[in-house]
């Protein structure tokens, strides 16, 4: 789905004189393409914006000049409910009717399974009654999904996974720009998710699209009951997490990390490879790998525990 920038600013009621192009699309600074729009929203990025290759950039007049020659500076003051408004432009088109699936061979698939379209079954898949398989989705080999699963448009699905019943694939992230009254607008989560091969995940988890681009689950994770992953995160390979756990929007960790029940990151940080997060632990910062944290927020578990230690003493000697 393309649209003129000229159609896009002129229903967004910012001026644009310059030659029309067509536009595809929307992704941050460092990964959109010469005809995808970005936006500018925080200093910390300002170094990017020379290198940007997007076609357009909402972005404030103080930082314009920084924008190479190529990339059209689309001037607002409120770049991110700009990004919001634009982004329903490119959001999927939802219908009800389906179609039948391009199935492999031996499978084995409940009469109550809904189909959308385009979808793609590998071989020995087992999807059981209540699921439903959306638009543009792809299921690998040997693959199981129990009753009530869902996986929503455009996500991926490795072979040799196991899909436990009531999760939700590839639902909205929770995304939103706000404007100077205090309304909360919508930004439309037109990423997708991928699941690599050999990942297990438990009943009733929920694991949000991108916004742009892809959340993806990595091979050999396995994932506990009532799990929340947010939209953007990268959960690195072979990585185990307990019930309840939860990670915040592009949260990205190494592989082997394990995480206890109701552990939980805040967004845009990274845990590095072999990391342990014990239950209850809140990883507030970026943590390096190979060690053990504990408590809130989370600190090396061993300065956690003469903590706990000197607190305990503490309060017995009243």
């Amino acid at each position: 789905m393309t649209y003129k920038l000229s159609e896009i600013t002129k229903k967004l009621n910012l001026s644009c004189n310059v030659n029309d192009i067509e536009i595809d699309g929307i992704h941050t600074l460092s990964e959109a393409t010469s005809t995808q729009l970005s936006f500018f929203t925080d200093a910390k990025y300002a170094s990017q914006l020379p290198h940007t290759k997007a076609a357009a950039v909402f972005i404030d007049e103080k930082h314009a000049l920084l924008l190479p020659k190529t990339t059209i500076a689309l001037i607002t003051d409120e770049a991110y409910l700009q990004l919001a408004y634009a982004s329903k432009f490119f959001a999927h088109q939802i219908i009800t009717k389906g179609g039948h699936p391009n199935l492999g061979e031996n499978c084995d698939v409940d009469k109550r399974v809904r189909f959308g379209n385009n979808v793609t079954v590998g071989d020995n898949v087992t999807i059981m009654a209540g699921c439903y398989v959306g638009d543009n989705v792809v299921i690998g080999s040997n693959t199981l999904l129990y009753p009530n699963v869902t996986l929503y448009y455009g996500t991926r699905i490795g072979a040799n996974c196991i899909i436990h019943a009531g999760t939700v694939v590839g639902c909205d992230g929770y995304g939103f720009a706000h404007t100077k009254q205090g309304e909360h607008v919508k930004i439309y989560q037109n990423g997708n998710v991928v699941v690599e091969d050999d990942v297990e995940i438990g009943a009733n988890c929920a694991i949000d699209r991108a916004v742009f681009g892809t959340t993806y689950i990595r091979k050999g994770t396995k994932l506990d009951n009532l799990i929340q992953i947010a939209h953007n995160c990268d959960i690195g390979e072979h990585s185990l997490m307990a019930a309840q756990v939860g990670l915040a929007g592009s949260s990205t960790l190494g592989r082997n990390v394990v995480m206890g029940g109701q552990s939980a990151t805040a967004g845009h940080l990274e845990v590095g490879a072999f990391a342990t997060i014990a239950g209850k632990g809140g990883v507030t910062k970026s943590l390096e790998g190979g060690k053990m944290y504990a408590g809130f927020p989370a600190i090396e578990i061993k300065l956690w525990r003469k903590m706990q230690a000197k607190l305990m003493r503490l309060v017995k000697s009243r």
